[in-house]
């Protein structure tokens, strides 16, 4: 059958679910649900699963609003393999790449690679996902009305910032590298279900433009989650992103060296979800209200890769703003910027948030600060809007206040932390199978990053929530 036919039954399922009042089942609800999917391996991948050392994921990108604004790495997929650009995300689940219906997607970017389509044809691996198959039914909380066997599993997803991708679900081989000694790697593949995007809305310009993204995210449709399931990781991985050089650390394996301090994640969330206490400004505690940063009983503070800057309650911005003392002007609409030709770290103020745990996240200014075109500073720190149900503030925090810092996500245990690095060294994992220890380095796929400077600001707030047709 061909895939432009089996696209558009994809859309009548969709609009059949929504008419039969299961708008709701939209959701992605797979972000929340810890069932397995156990089910959709194949009896070949659990006998011959095993631990892999550690992943090494080359990074490229730079974190900085007047750069490239996001990360991404290079990720085969098929057979034969052929070559893809995803932005890693901390901030969704799916990993999609733009698909070959895509008409409107670009075929280059301004970052400096050439992009590709993905063809299901063109892997001799490729399989497509139905609409009545175990993980299918687990996206969507139950069954599809309408759904045959031969109608592919349908996916529509849409960010923060009014973008969105549409399309079905396919399994192939991802190739990845497979930590195979010190600073050495082999490659390995797998198989696991991710996007195919037919149908996107993120923009067809060449500006900041990637073949996909890849989400790092807690549901059992992640890639990390279908590795974990497959005996392939364990779900734990560190990043360490460089806004200086470029690139940095991505590992997925259990973290060695060096060591890092945690505070508990916030259970049963989507998304990578912490306890902040306070905020302390230059040594003093803002005196503000006891549930401020709930954000929805107890939701807590997001962290987030995937959004460039730093999100604050309006009450908590509007404080720390009122510290600097410089006259700030408005630019492109939302940066408050100053002309200053000093240090930035000696005219303004050191921000210290402290978490659950007595973990604490250290912001100078010159780490929340950015330089704009014509010798211009603005401000990193940005007001939130209501996010939430009950109308609150969220608190979010994105690569401004994350790069040059080591972060672990332990999702065996729950925890996640920080400490200060060299996000241009090394780090250690340890082999779960040997207990042998390994060093991961850092990597710049790229120097398209140092292309960008005085580029329009575009920022990509990846807060994945699922298109709700009938929201009114």
């Amino acid at each position: 059958m061909d895939l432009r036919f089996l696209f558009i039954i994809v859309l009548e399922i969709l609009c059949v679910a929504i008419a039969n009042g299961n708008g709701n089942d939209l959701v992605f609800q797979v972000e929340r649900r810890k069932t397995s999917l156990s089910g959709i391996k194949d009896h070949d991948d659990h006998r011959r699963g095993r631990f892999l050392s550690a992943v090494d994921i080359n990074l490229g990108g730079n974190g900085l609003p007047t750069k490239t604004g996001l990360y991404f790495t290079k990720l085969g997929l098929g057979s034969p393999k052929k070559d893809y650009y995803v932005q890693v995300d901390t901030g969704s689940d799916l990993m999609w790449v733009n698909c070959i219906e895509c008409s409107k997607c670009p075929r280059k970017s301004d970052i400096g690679m050439d992009l590709t389509l993905y063809d299901p044809k063109g892997s001799h691996t490729s399989e497509l996902i139905s609409c009545d198959q175990d993980f299918c039914a687990s996206t969507f909380d139950g069954p599809i009305l309408g759904c045959k066997a031969e109608i592919p599993c349908p996916y529509t997803i849409t960010y923060g910032d009014g973008s969105a991708t549409t399309g079905y679900y396919v399994r192939d081989y991802l190739t990845f590298d497979s930590v195979s000694g010190n600073l050495h790697t082999a490659p390995q593949n797998s198989s696991i279900i991710f996007g195919c995007g037919a149908v996107q809305s993120m923009g067809s310009s060449n500006e900041g433009a990637l073949d996909g993204i890849i989400g790092f995210g807690q549901a059992n449709s992640s890639v990390l989650s279908q590795l974990a399931a497959s005996r392939k990781v364990k779900k734990i991985f560190s990043h360490c992103l460089d806004n200086i050089r470029g690139g940095g650390i991505f590992a997925i394996g259990e973290l060695v060296e060096p060591k890092v301090s945690t505070t508990p994640l916030v259970p049963n969330m989507s998304h990578f979800n912490v306890v902040l206490k306070n905020i302390e400004v230059d040594g003093d505690v803002l005196q503000l209200p006891s549930d401020i940063f709930d954000s929805g009983n107890g939701k807590g503070t997001i962290i987030d890769s995937g959004t460039t800057l730093a999100y604050l309650p309006i009450i908590v911005y509007d404080e720390l703003m009122s510290r600097p003392g410089l006259k700030l002007e408005l630019v492109d609409q939302q940066f408050k910027c100053f002309h200053y030709a000093g240090n930035v770290d000696d005219a303004f103020p050191v921000v210290k948030l402290h978490f659950e745990d007595s973990l604490s996240l250290t912001v100078y200014p010159h780490e929340y600060m950015f330089s704009y075109n014509d010798g211009a500073r603005c401000i990193g720190w940005q007001k939130s809007v209501p996010q939430t149900k009950d109308g609150k503030d969220m608190t979010l925090l994105g690569d401004l206040v994350l790069s040059n810092k080591l972060v672990l996500y332990d999702l065996e245990n729950m925890v996640i932390g920080w400490t200060d690095y060299n996000c241009s060294s090394s780090i250690k994992v340890k082999d779960s199978t040997t207990g042998i220890v390994h060093t991961v380095g850092a990597h710049n796929l790229s120097p398209a990053s140092t292309f960008l400077n005085g580029r329009t600001l575009t920022f990509f707030l990846l807060l994945t929530v699922m298109l709700n047709c009938f929201s009114n």
